[in-house]
């Protein structure tokens, strides 16, 4: 569904980038993308799910951050449904995960080799897809949410000569790291990553130094969360004074303001906010035409970072 890079201001449909053109995996895509986890919300409702799709590419979003384990399947098949392969739409998945139906979560870890690769392959049957352009490996180094434990606690390398090899036999384009930590990102730059996905937001920058790193390399950052507000008892970047001070000022909405840090405070970043609503949408794409004077930004910069590390 992606061809390779070139710098075009407009995507394949003649849409403006949302955000501007940014690079992922070796492709020029739009600096805002779409995170389609919310779309599980539609389950009801098919043709609303489509219908927020195509008006992502309506829009000038052409990346989309899936997981065959987002309503099991159920938005991948929308995906599949919606896109067009004129549309150039790059679809990035991720593994590590699958559902559970019987825990307290709606989830849990799939973390051995023959469970990675077993995900990948539900990727491309649901998706309809022969490769997959990027897949990220979702580990539990940092981050809120699940720690590994058990057979599920794997070592990297073990995790990383199975992606190696799917990228091999060409299921996968490239591979990402998500929830990791500087150590493990630094071990598996010869693995040739190109994107990582972290929580990280303005009230939770303890991942600076993997950002500027991520920078050097040519490695995307996506940052998940970055409204920061993801579990009971984290900060939420809407609630900052600053951020409340600039939205009234530049008459957007405070998550605008937040997400518009976000890609002012560095060139690799890529946004993947997520919704199930139209006007959310809309809202989302055009922070890209949101512009932060110095001033504001030395203001947004001097936000505590607190982000806490929630383990469920």
């Amino acid at each position: 569904m992606a061809s390779p890079a070139r710098s075009l201001p407009v995507t394949a449909t003649g849409a403006q980038r949302a955000g501007g053109p940014g690079d992922l995996a070796g492709r020029t895509v739009s600096r805002i993308g779409f995170g389609a986890m919310q779309l599980e919300r539609l389950r009801k409702d098919r043709k609303a799910a489509i219908a927020i799709l195509r008006r992502c590419i309506e829009l000038g979003i052409d990346h989309i951050d899936t997981a065959q384990f987002y309503g099991h399947g159920f938005v991948n098949e929308v995906i599949r449904e919606a896109v067009r392969p004129e549309d150039d739409v790059m679809v990035v998945s991720k593994v590590g995960a699958e559902p559970d139906t019987e825990g307290p979560l709606p989830l849990r870890l799939a973390q051995r080799p023959e469970q990675l690769r077993a995900a990948v392959e539900d990727n491309l049957t649901t998706l309809g897809m022969e490769q997959i352009p990027l897949v990220n490996l979702r580990r539990t180094d940092t981050g809120p949410g699940l720690r590994a434990e058990g057979d599920q606690a794997v070592p990297l390398d073990d995790q990383l000569a199975e992606m190696t090899a799917l990228r091999d036999e060409g299921k996968i384009g490239a591979i990402g790291l998500s929830s990791v930590s500087l150590d493990v990102l630094r071990t598996a730059l010869p693995a040739d990553i190109a994107c990582v996905q972290n929580a990280y937001s303005l009230v939770a920058r303890d991942d600076e130094d993997m950002l500027r790193l991520c920078l050097q390399e040519g490695i995307a950052w996506v940052p998940y969360f970055p409204l920061g507000s993801a579990f009971a008892g984290m900060p939420k970047v809407t609630d900052e004074p600053a951020v409340l001070t600039a939205a009234r000022d530049l008459g957007v909405t405070p998550a605008q303001v937040a997400l518009a840090w976000l890609l002012h405070h560095a060139p690799n970043v890529l946004l993947i906010p997520g919704t199930a609503n139209a006007e959310h949408l809309e809202a989302n794409v055009a922070v890209g035409a949101i512009t932060l004077d110095e001033q504001t930004l030395s203001t947004l910069d001097a936000v505590q970072s607190r982000p806490g590390d929630i383990i469920v």
